[in-house]
This record gives structure tokens, sequence and C-alpha cells, in this order.
């Protein structure tokens, strides 16, 4: 049901990677308060199952809700029916609240492309996963429901940071595949500025040296890391990671620069 009455159906798109914001026709349309807000993007993310009055609010306000929370609850729903006018159906069902004939759009789409992405690089397509996973980041325009206080929406949040990364560190694997290192060895040192402790970034941006030929540089980068890890956890780099390291010390002939694809 809530796949052949979505949101495009009526003009209305609905998108969580950034601010949450409503568009109808192009036409951005106000949602109301943060926490109606926050409500509507717990009920999005639920992609037409019903949530519980007591799950509801444990998304929403988390273990210390406020003492009219129900009264809340009912406010918000109510305004949310008038903000998203027709089409999209937000309903009790007496197993809990749901809201049909409306999704994420935009995390819909980045979904698709993914996936596509996946199977263009098993098939080899290294330039079309690439060009795919480029065209699934332009959809962010910010964190994931940027802005809303909620403990399932920072779940989520966290969860998406992830997921977004592990998909940039593919495309940016593709990259150095297709002989492009050179391209992105500044986006990488930036990347792991970010994110020090992430040792697929520093195992990529070793491999983007190398393949330009830094294995000095390279190197350097892995002692850094090292330094990093026993400082902030007390642990030596991961098995990728010291591997990588030994075969730029032992010279592997793998390692060379590649010719551009």
């Amino acid at each position: 049901m809530a796949e052949s009455t979505s949101g495009a159906s009526h003009a209305l798109r609905l998108e969580v990677l950034g601010p949450l914001r409503a568009l109808r026709e192009g036409v951005e349309i106000p949602l109301g308060p943060p926490k109606q807000r926050a409500v509507l993007a717990v009920l999005l993310l639920q992609e037409g199952r019903p949530l519980s009055y007591d799950g509801l609010v444990e998304a929403v306000w988390g273990g210390a809700p406020p003492v009219h929370v129900r009264n809340l609850v009912q406010k918000y729903v109510s305004g949310l029916r008038r903000a998203l006018g027709e089409g999209p159906e937000l309903s009790w069902t007496g197993a809990g609240y749901r809201l049909t004939g409306a999704r994420a759009d935009d995390l819909h789409e980045r979904r698709r492309l993914v996936d596509e992405a996946l199977a263009a690089r098993d098939a080899g397509e290294w330039e079309r996963a690439g060009e795919l996973v480029d065209r699934a980041e332009e959809l962010w325009r910010g964190e994931f429901a940027e802005g809303l206080r909620a403990p399932y929406l920072a779940a989520e949040r966290l969860r998406w940071t992830e997921k977004r990364l592990t998909v940039l560190e593919a495309r940016l694997a593709g990259a150095i595949e297709l002989g492009r290192s050179f391209e992105y060895v500044h986006e990488l040192v930036r990347l792991v500025a970010v994110h020090p402790l992430r040792e697929r970034l520093v195992e990529l941006l070793m491999l983007a040296l190398c393949r330009t030929g830094r294995p000095a540089d390279a190197l350097a980068a892995y002692e850094a890391a090292r330094r990093r890890l026993a400082g902030a956890m007390g642990t030596d780099p991961g098995p990728a990671l010291r591997s990588l390291h030994e075969r730029i010390l032992r010279q592997d002939p793998a390692l060379l620069p590649l010719p551009v694809a």
C-alpha cells in the first residue's frame, strides 16, 4: 500500500539526508516545531510499519518525557496531518501510529543508486560505479535529520554517518583502482584528519601515496596512525594496515604507480 501511494503521486517530496524538509511541487512547506518534525522523521523511517505510542515517545523524548507528553503527541500528529495535506495518511491502527502514502524520497533514491553502484563494481565497471556513488553523495545536504534532537534520530545519525563513510571509502578505492590516486590524495589527507582512528582511510591514503610514487610518505602516514591508535585506544593497527605496511617495506611491485584507466 505504501509503495503504490508514494509521496511522488501527490507531488510531495520528503527528504531526511540533511535538515528534514517537505516539498510540494518544488515549494517547501512548513512542518511545525522541532519536536513535531522529529515525530515525522521517526515515523518516516518506519517505512509504513506502525509504531506504538510508547515506542514513539521513547524514540522522540527518551526515558524522561514531559508530563503532558500524551497531549503533545496528539497535538503533533494533528499538526502533521494538516501540514502534509492530501496523499500521506497518518493514522492510528490499534497497534500504533503509521504513516503511509509518503516516504523519505532522497533516502530511497540513495539506496537505489548505491545498489546499482555495487552491481557495477561487481561487474568490473569501476567508472560507472564511481559515477553512481557520486550521484548518491550529491543527495546529502548535511547530517542525517540535521538539527532534530531525539534519541532514535541520534542513533540513526550515527548509523548513517558510518554507512556514508563506508560508501565513500568504496568510491575512493575504485578511483585508486582506476589509476586516479593523484586526484584523491588531498581528499584522503583531509578525511584522515577528520577521522584519525579510521584505519580503512589510512590504508587508502597509504595506497594512493604509493601509487603516486611516494612510499616514504605512505610509511610516515602509517607511523602517524600507529601513534594515534596507541595513544587513543592502546592498540596496534589492524591486520590490513600492517599487511600494507609490510608490502611497502618489501617494495611490492603491485604497489607501483598504475596507468590511468
